[in-house]
């Protein structure tokens, strides 16, 4: 399987220092209560999270930060030798290629059923954390509400030509193209991602740098997911509603409306572990949903938490009939989207 060479550089590095840590491990004493965690989430959404994990279990945490699929083809890479107890991933995707690389282990009845079934590993070998929806962001002083595509097929036409965002070496883009993939079939993904080059869709590095261009006037539209509105809104100091970005929501099932998730998996070598089990718990339960809905403005995936103000509910959106089971092709579409030259 050929890497792109940016994710190849990437899971170089990674590798490097996943054996610097691994010989400080070697040190431990015994009776340590420890747990390695591979984290595909940033440490600014996650951290504060994983910190309250560990000052209330007396666990510690040692995190390695990294984008989603250079750690999904880290663990792939390292296989049983993998210090990793636990993957925490940006979407469903990378979960997947992990599980179906026989990576992961079997996560308890009561642990899955907390989440509904859309949003679980059938295996049993993932589970959901939080819901973010893919949307398309956009400035209204730009784009009139009434002139917003019907989908998100529409932005490779003349009209949105140098107009639109895109991120394509993140992890929710790469899980969005496989969606066309498994909705639409790998011809009409190749069409998609080239008719984007071919209508000079504008590159950023990540979906937070897309949300800033657009509430700058710099961009028109950009494709990112729903939360990073309501965080750039909150670090400008303003109420979303005033912030320069909004959020146009795809109906009828349009691919574009793709809700993934972020998520959770133990690995085979943790399967016995209490204190890995103790971290999905924590993740699930009211607090950590609760401050994912409040604080990185996330869909909670338990039942019982509340949805951040100003956001429809999970149940109201009109999402694609896509099983996220399926988003497991994560090197495939990778390849997919470096050959469209957007990588």
């Amino acid at each position: 399987m050929r890497l792109s060479r940016s994710l190849a550089l990437t899971l170089g590095s990674l590798l490097l220092a996943s054996f610097g840590l691994a010989a400080c491990g070697s040190e431990d004493e015994p009776g340590d209560k420890r747990l390695t965690v591979y984290s595909g989430r940033s440490e600014n959404l996650v951290g504060p999270i994983l910190q309250e994990f560990q000052e209330e279990s007396g666990i510690t945490v040692e995190v390695r930060y990294g984008d989603t699929a250079a750690m999904a083809a880290q663990l792939l890479e390292e296989g049983d030798r993998s210090p990793a107890d636990v993957f925490l991933a940006q979407d469903a995707g990378a979960l997947g290629a992990v599980s179906k690389a026989g990576l992961f282990a079997d996560l308890p009845d009561d642990v899955l059923q907390k989440v509904p079934a859309a949003y679980r590993a059938n295996n049993g070998h993932w589970v959901g954390v939080t819901g973010r929806s893919r949307v398309l962001v956009y400035n209204p002083d730009l784009v009139p509400e009434s002139e917003l595509p019907a989908s998100v097929f529409e932005l490779t036409e003349e009209k949105w030509r140098g107009k639109v965002g895109i991120a394509p070496t993140n992890a929710s883009f790469q899980a969005f193209i496989t969606a066309i993939r498994v909705d639409h079939g790998d011809d009409r993904a190749r069409e998609f991602l080239s008719g984007l080059v071919a209508n000079e869709a504008q590159v950023r590095d990540n979906n937070v740098l897309i949300v800033r261009d657009v509430a700058d006037g710099k961009l028109a539209v950009g494709l990112v997911n729903h939360y990073y509105v309501f965080g750039q809104a909150k670090e400008a100091g303003v109420p979303v509603e005033e912030y320069g970005a909004k959020l146009h929501f795809f109906k009828d099932g349009d691919t574009g409306a793709l809700v993934n998730v972020s998520g959770v998996g133990i690995l085979n070598k943790a399967a016995s572990d209490p204190d890995a089990r103790a971290l999905v718990e924590f993740l699930l339960g009211t607090r950590a949903q609760t401050y994912f809905a409040e604080q990185t403005f996330e869909y909670p995936v338990v039942s019982g938490v509340p949805t951040a103000p100003g956001l429809p509910e999970l149940a109201a959106l009109e999402v694609p009939d896509i099983d996220l089971n399926d988003l497991d092709t994560l090197q495939e579409t990778i390849q997919m989207i470096t050959d469209a030259g957007l990588a």
